[in-house]
């Protein structure tokens, strides 16, 4: 009995060494990717607002020599210390024969002024830095297919849950807003960066949805833990409102701070 007794502890004895193991990686994946960007310049912990660029930079076609319809999604990186996290996402639409495009994304001063954080705008250029970040683009759409959605697009912006209300982490922020839309119009077939965070944030509770894309689902608890599985997607994982993630499919992986690492998605 003696000796059963001596062997049962030995032999769980490594088991406390490689759980720390792992939870030492877990926790060296979720630090180390926001401080490589700050490290390495990707964003700015500090900044003067009212002078960073907002130059065009001209991925957004000409509207007069563009007759058709027109609808673009984008992203740059967040300014300041939201930076070293997450990037800011938006969308500018054009209809057909129109002169000039239209800006819909949720800007969080605004509520500070006294107005609703859901911005329409056709002032800022629809492909402008971000503050002085370049934004690349998400989802180009012309025509027919592009009319449709912009058609649908102010009733969906209409019905966003949060036009009140902005909250930088986990959630509602911009990248929540630009998520409800790829929710509710599903033929945008969108795909966000896992570094937008704010996009997991379902609602304030626990939530189970189909994934942006269509092709996949995702569980939420509040913006702050979950899981997402989609065919265009791949696998993400969510703790604290920033993602791990893997696609197979897509040759690629994502961390938290730096976004995807492999080969580009084509908008």
């Amino acid at each position: 009995m003696y000796a059963c007794n001596t062997r049962g502890p030995t032999m769980q004895r490594p088991r406390r060494p490689r759980m720390m193991a792992w939870l030492g990686l877990i926790v060296a994946v979720y630090i180390l990717g926001p401080l490589f960007v700050y490290v390495t310049g990707g964003a700015r912990l500090r900044g003067d607002w009212s002078v960073a660029s907002q130059t065009p930079v001209g991925l957004a076609p000409d509207p007069g020599q563009t007759p058709e319809a027109v609808i673009q999604i984008y992203a740059a990186r967040a300014f300041a210390w939201r930076g070293i996290f997450s990037v800011h996402t938006w969308v500018a639409v054009k209809p057909a024969h129109t002169a000039q495009y239209t800006r819909y994304e949720v800007i969080g001063w605004r509520l500070r002024r006294g107005l609703s954080p859901v911005s329409v705008s056709s002032e800022r250029a629809p492909d402008a830095q971000w503050f002085g970040a370049d934004p690349w683009l998400l989802r180009d759409i012309r025509g027919a297919a592009a009319a449709a959605l912009i058609t649908a697009l102010p009733g969906v912006v209409a019905s966003y849950p949060y036009p009140q209300h902005y909250r930088a982490w986990p959630g509602p922020n911009s990248n929540t807003f630009i998520a409800y839309l790829g929710r509710h119009l599903p033929q945008l077939r969108l795909v966000m960066p896992a570094h937008a965070v704010g996009k997991d944030y379902v609602t304030g509770g626990l939530a189970l949805t189909r994934s942006l894309s269509g092709t996949g689902v995702q569980i939420s608890l509040a913006g702050l833990l979950g899981i997402l599985v989609g065919l265009d997607e791949g696998i993400e994982v969510n703790v604290l409102a920033l993602n791990v993630g893997l696609d197979p499919r897509g040759l690629g992986i994502s961390l938290p701070g730096i976004g995807r690492l492999g080969m580009a998605k084509r908008p």
